[in-house]
């Protein structure tokens, strides 16, 4: 079994969480689940050295700069009792703000009305964001961290509200946020580049913030015509 240099052998019915490496007193990054699963599989001391070389607990100068010039993001978000949901959110470049190294913000603007994901973050504030560039340097980035929802009311009041958020949420020759995101950043670390498929933007218009039914897919998947085995989901 492999053994962190400093806290002795890494045994699967420990817990991880409170062991710390050798950097000094931290507690591991990471979940007890993944810990147990590195020691039960032999990958200990790649994933120490992942840790160790790769995570930070705020966003680094390169990893702002990479942030600032994303057009999209993948979202992970679960409710209170941990029932998971995955989105997406795309927008111009930098529609993620970078706001200091440990706080970005996003925009909310007017979807489907089901509000998943703020409904999760409601009632449970972690949330998962990647970010990967197909197009440029094919390279990802996680963070990880704790949101708040704020309302564009509470944002303009807010005497300390950043001017490039006051001007967005002000918009008014084009899509206006509904409201927006605030994330406290815990963890920050990239993603792989080796599977990232490289791909070519197409200069084509984007409809930001619109109602119409085609242009979001309408019933694509004919769902609407399919069977419901499950009453809930049939009213």
């Amino acid at each position: 079994m492999n053994e962190h240099r400093g806290c002795g052998p890494l045994r699967p019915d420990r817990n991880y969480a409170e062991q710390r490496n050798d950097l000094g007193a931290r507690p591991l990054p990471g979940s007890d689940g993944e810990h147990r699963l590195q020691a039960l599989y032999g990958r200990t001391g790649s994933a120490l050295a992942f840790y160790r070389n790769q995570v930070l607990d705020y966003l680094n100068s390169a990893m702002q700069v990479f942030i600032a010039r994303q057009e999209m993001m993948f979202m992970a978000t679960a409710d209170r009792h941990g029932e998971a949901d995955a989105s997406f959110r795309a927008g111009t470049p930098g529609f993620v703000r970078v706001l200091d190294e440990r706080t970005v913000a996003y925009p909310e603007y007017r979807g489907n009305g089901v509000m998943a994901s703020l409904g999760n973050l409601s009632e449970n504030p972690h949330l998962g964001i990647l970010f990967i560039d197909f197009t440029g340097d094919k390279i990802g980035l996680h963070v990880n961290g704790r949101a708040r929802i704020i309302e564009n009311e509470e944002l303009l009041n807010d005497a300390s509200t950043p001017e490039v958020i006051r001007a967005d949420t002000l918009v008014t020759n084009g899509p206006r946020p509904e409201r927006w995101v605030l994330v406290s950043v815990v963890e920050a670390y990239v993603h792989c580049a080796k599977h990232i498929p490289r791909m070519r933007k197409l200069d084509e218009a984007v409809q930001w913030g619109t109602d119409d039914v085609r242009a979001k897919g309408g019933d694509y998947f004919a769902a609407k015509s399919s069977r419901r085995h499950n009453s809930r989901f049939s009213g």
